[in-house]
């Protein structure tokens, strides 16, 4: 089964479901906003994924922290920011054969479902 984790009106989420419909790959779309995140789906992703590379430091909810916060962020401190802020995580974050991947580019899906 593939996985696909993000917010469904994300443009990102939206290119990455298109290419997986256009290919006719069966995935499962998980929306944090709507289905919800906890701390063991974080950790599960720290476990598979950097901790550093999960947190998009792109977005708008990252920008917003405070100094402070961006300087002291941390495996622990991440991991609670994103279960209060997912919008925080990068997108989309895959989930196929128990690999983990992130972000979507038209390429690197065509190697994934190869």
């Amino acid at each position: 089964m593939t996985l696909v984790y993000g917010i469904k009106n994300c443009d990102t989420i939206k290119k990455a479901k298109a290419w997986l419909t256009k290919h006719n790959i069966a995935f499962e779309f998980h929306d944090y906003r709507v289905e919800g995140i906890n701390e063991q789906m974080v950790a599960d992703f720290f476990a598979h994924l950097p901790w550093q590379e999960v947190v998009n430091k792109r977005g708008t909810t990252y920008r917003q922290l405070s100094d402070e916060a961006k300087a002291n962020l941390s495996a622990e401190t991440a991991l609670a920011l994103l279960v209060e802020h997912p919008a925080m995580i990068k997108r989309p974050l895959l989930i196929h054969n128990g690999q983990y991947y992130l972000g979507f580019k038209a390429d690197q899906y065509a190697k994934i479902f190869a």
